[in-house]
């Protein structure tokens, strides 16, 4: 098989389970954790850097919710059988750079990866992210290629495909849906909070010995799982969240 059509078979491959393939790295990351100790035997300091990872972790999201919230049908899908693009979507993030959504992605395992204070962790993370997403995007942009011929190679050509390019900013071709992104995003947003308060216990439990639960983190976590809750049930039984052409 040629390399091109290698690249496209293994990112056809990795976008059918992209959406729980990631989940592994995890037990990496548990795994680095034997010899967790407080950054400089500070356990405030180590409290405050949780903060600065939940913050990163969010900027990601924040991201993809500004990316979700102006999406139309028929593109940045959680489809995982095969690709679909019914249109291309130039405007809003999607005007400065091609992966807003993989970008934001990027920021949410960022946040995930400094959890552990180790730089091997943070280099092992970025090498993963790179080799995985860089063949789903040249699966994905090999269908738009094809299916959507000079359109995209224009777009492709102006838009950089993953250093956003603030410059370029057309405004957002659809006004912000609230809705859109509430049933879109809330399995996210309670993975974040569930892996970070997994992450804090475990390396609790490597650095003091004891299985001490921060209340903090226990109020982090039941607010993230009424919400998600919450939102679940909405968005299976009723139509408040659906969104008319999204």
């Amino acid at each position: 098989m040629a390399l091109k059509e290698e690249l496209e078979s293994s990112g056809n491959w990795l976008f059918r389970r992209r959406g729980y393939l990631p989940l592994a790295v995890i037990g990496l990351y548990v795994w680095a954790l034997r010899d967790y100790q407080y950054p400089l035997h500070s356990e405030r300091l180590d409290h405050m850097l949780e903060i600065v990872c939940v913050l990163i972790s969010f900027l990601g999201m924040g991201i993809r919710v500004l990316t979700i919230a102006h999406t139309p049908k028929g593109t940045s899908g959680r489809n995982t059988r095969q690709q679909v693009a019914d249109t291309l979507n130039t405007t809003g993030l999607y005007s400065v750079v091609r992966n807003p959504l993989y970008l934001g992605n990027f920021f949410v395992g960022l946040g995930v990866a400094l959890f552990a204070h180790l730089w091997s962790v943070l280099l092992i993370y970025v090498l993963l992210f790179w080799l995985y997403y860089e063949r789903i995007i040249f699966a994905e942009e090999a269908f738009l290629r094809d299916k959507l011929g000079d359109e995209f190679l224009h777009w492709a050509k102006r838009t950089p495909a993953f250093v956003p390019k603030l410059g370029l900013y057309r405004k957002a071709a659809l006004p912000f849906s609230l809705k859109n992104v509430l049933r879109r995003e809330y399995n996210g947003f309670f993975a974040i909070i569930v892996v970070m308060f997994l992450l804090d216990n475990v390396g609790e439990w490597f650095a003091e010995g004891v299985w001490d639960v921060d209340f903090w983190w226990l109020v982090f976590l039941g607010v993230g799982l009424v919400i998600w809750l919450t939102l679940r049930t909405l968005k299976k039984h009723t139509a408040l969240l659906d969104v008319e052409g999204r």
